[in-house]
């Protein structure tokens, strides 16, 4: 008797340490025998949380071993921890005022680590039209940059820090209503900038329609950006120089015919991994790019993927956000970061 219940406790106890189980929340389509270097062939797309208006901006918090990430609409950010799901972790995690009336999206956009060691993420907030840095442990914001030549941003929407502690973020009107013609937009361009270390902001391209997503090779000497236009749905590759100016730029991939069979989701966030393999949102959910550019698979969700970011405990799980949605796969690479 001794033996059996011996038997029913390490059995109860084994279940309770078990994984949850997640469903499963897509594929991986392989257009390239390369991509197995990248995703095992048994992969899943698991969902691990749901109940988003529209889910955006994963960033791991690798000192805290969790996730972090916005709901735009409803102005909150999420904390995803494995055993605890989605719970929230701040709120308002953009504008705090009480006129919400020239917003479309208040909240908290693109999230960025801070460097190592910092205890602080970086945040494109979209409702108080501003480049953020927030501190973790008392939830304390300093914004970093509001204005451009005296005036306000339109909705800072994604970044990346770059190895120099410069951070460079896009900054279309998505965050106000009716867009490029709201009465509260100020700039007359939808911008890509820079903001150096000391503070100083530049304008380093100012002749997109609606720039979106951002990343850095690893050397740091291309910049991406992916402009999320039906119209013109393209990632553009930037080479810059030691000084950070653009030295030339390209179509780096142009997704423009996959919008028009109205496959779900536009060229929107991306991450980079440690071997400079790019994993960019786009029509048809998250499309893995070679660095010269040749694409390799896409992970399929039925719905618009936004955003994507690597993280847990070994770095090897890329996280993406979609729409009502919270997924994860698992890879065979971690994700670039950069000290």
């Amino acid at each position: 008797m001794i033996r059996q219940i011996l038997a029913a406790i390490l059995g109860a106890l084994a279940v309770a340490a078990a994984p949850p189980s997640y469903p499963a929340a897509g594929a991986v389509h392989r257009e390239a025998p390369a991509l197995d270097a990248l995703i095992a062939r048994d992969a899943k797309v698991e969902r691990i949380a749901e109940g988003f208006t529209w889910s955006e901006g994963p960033v791991w918090v690798r000192d805290g071993g969790y996730l972090l990430f916005s709901d735009v609409p409803e102005n909150r950010m999420y904390r995803w921890r494995e055993g605890e799901g989605a719970t929230l972790f701040l709120q308002p995690s953009g504008y705090a005022g009480s006129d919400l009336s020239p917003f479309r999206e208040a909240g908290s956009n693109g999230l960025e680590a801070g460097p190592p060691g910092s205890g602080t993420i970086l945040v494109a907030d979209s409702g108080s039209r501003a480049l953020a840095r927030l501190d973790l442990a008392t939830k304390h914001r300093q914004f970093l940059a509001d204005r451009y030549a005296g005036k306000r941003f339109n909705s800072p929407n994604d970044l990346v820090r770059g190895p120099d502690g410069s951070i460079w973020f896009t900054d279309p009107p998505y965050g106000l209503k009716d867009l490029d013609a709201s009465p509260a937009k100020e700039q007359a361009v939808n911008g890509v900038y820079r903001v150096t270390r000391a503070g100083t902001v530049t304008l380093v391209e100012g002749g997109l329609s609606f720039p979106n997503g951002i990343a850095l090779s690893p050397d740091a000497r291309t910049l991406y950006v992916s402009n999320s236009d039906p119209k013109r749905a393209v990632i553009l590759a930037y080479s810059l120089g030691p000084d950070g100016a653009i030295l030339s730029r390209r179509i780096f991939a142009d997704m423009t015919g996959l919008a028009a069979q109205g496959l779900p989701g536009l060229p929107d966030g991306m991450s980079v991994d440690a071997r400079g393999n790019l994993w960019a949102s786009g029509p048809g959910g998250i499309h893995i790019f070679a660095p010269d550019g040749r694409e390799l698979g896409r992970i399929g969700a039925g719905t618009a993927i936004s955003n994507c970011g690597f993280g847990g405990p070994d770095g090897k799980i890329l996280f993406m956000t979609a729409g009502h949605w919270l997924l994860r796969v698992r890879t065979r690479v971690t994700g670039l970061v950069f000290p």
